[in-house]
């Protein structure tokens, strides 16, 4: 008998030890769910990293088993040309979260340290200023009541680059790949160097911003939902115990004969 492979040669987090991690901090963040709609909380979450750092699959991992009315993801497009002449911040803030509700940002305004200065999407003077009021500007909300929750992916150089090479191959992931993301391979160091000012600039006793390791991705998702539910305080909500009542027979007829002059998908599978 040949020997079972293990699922893992990496030294990465085996499947089936992550599936049995997830279920559990999923299991929380339900509790942590039901905690904030109690409380009346407002929670934003922001996740900025590296391309292919692994935003949208830990963002994923933190809201498929909640409701999207209270886990809200705001993943906004390039500002349009009357976007532009607003306020910096100002189409952010229209998707802040009221209470009991957790916004996630995937990308936020912080593109104005990342993308926007290494690509020369903003000018210098504009790239000085957010670095200067961004810490004012979260301070303000942070004392209005908001909690805010600072995630930094932080994915190397040889892991970045399987993966958009992986992006290319799988015709499931080329969505992934946007010409911007070429863009950033190409300048890693511009990129690393905008990293550290901005870390610099607005990692405040008020904001800190927390770095995740993401070369393993499993390991990743895990670390930061942890993480997210040590800094939000909560309590498990006694519910009464639910059961299911009697259906009523008023009315009653074979409702099952009459689907059968509807139009039904054909059965494939």
């Amino acid at each position: 008998m040949s020997k079972k492979k293990p699922e893992d040669t990496n030294g990465k987090m085996k499947r089936r030890d992550y599936d049995k991690q997830l279920r559990k901090l999923q299991t929380e963040l339900c509790r942590l769910q039901e905690w904030v709609v109690h409380k009346g909380l407002r929670v934003i979450v922001v996740f900025e990293g590296r391309d292919a750092a692994g935003k949208g699959g830990t963002i994923k991992a933190i809201t498929e088993r909640v409701s999207p009315r209270v886990f809200r993801v705001a993943a906004l497009p390039a500002p349009s040309d009357r976007e532009k002449t607003q306020m910096y911040g100002q189409r952010y803030m229209q998707h802040f979260p009221a209470a009991g509700e957790v916004v996630i940002f995937d990308r936020s305004w912080y593109n104005r340290a990342g993308v926007e200065h290494v690509m020369g999407f903003c000018s210098k003077a504009q790239y000085e200023g957010f670095l200067e009021n961004c810490p004012k500007f979260e301070s303000f909300f942070i004392r209005g009541g908001i909690i805010l929750i600072k995630f930094w992916l932080e994915v190397g150089q040889k892991e970045q680059q399987r993966r958009f090479e992986a992006r290319i191959q799988d015709p499931l992931r080329q969505w992934k790949l946007s010409p911007m993301d070429i863009e950033s391979y190409a300048h890693w160091y511009a990129y690393s160097r905008a990293r550290d000012r901005m870390l610099d600039a607005t990692d405040t006793k008020d904001a800190p911003w927390y770095i995740v390791r993401s070369d393993d991705k499993r390991r990743a998702r895990l670390n930061c939902i942890s993480h997210l539910l040590s800094m939000v305080p909560y309590q498990k909500i006694k519910h009464k115990q639910v059961k299911l009542p009697l259906r009523s027979k008023k009315g009653r007829y074979d409702d099952q004969v009459t689907m059968t002059k509807r139009r039904f998908v054909a059965e494939k599978y």
